[in-house]
């Protein structure tokens, strides 16, 4: 098994501008995801984001953390939620992404095992 980080980005005004229906409708692509998911693999975690304007972020300067209210960049899209399961492979890992919106970027990385640094 391989654990696999999924990133889910979409433009911001894909969830800000979408009607209730169409909030349903991603909605469901996430419970379909889910059931899915638990069929061909484990799901160690998944959470959907509160919006940019929430975030705080940290920065080093001169060996001090500051802390600055908002996103780390301005960007087109925005990170709106992860998934993180342990999968056979990649390829069952897409397979299943077909199934979340088709708006969203979805960034797959395999995570890496650090000796050391286990939190199973």
């Amino acid at each position: 098994m391989t654990r696999y980080f999924l990133s889910l980005a979409y433009p911001a005004e894909v969830w800000a501008d979408a009607s209730e229906s169409d909030r349903a409708t991603m909605h469901q692509a996430h419970l379909d995801f889910d059931a899915a998911a638990r069929q061909r693999t484990t799901i160690v975690a998944g959470e959907a984001l509160a919006s940019t304007d929430t975030a705080t972020t940290v920065r080093h300067v001169g060996g001090r953390a500051q802390l600055t209210a908002g996103p780390f960049a301005e960007s087109a899209e925005v990170v709106g939620g992860f998934y993180l399961i342990d999968a056979d492979n990649l390829d069952v890992v897409v397979e299943l992404c077909d199934l979340l919106p088709h708006s969203y970027a979805i960034e797959i990385r395999p995570v890496v095992r650090v000796e050391g640094f286990d939190h199973t």
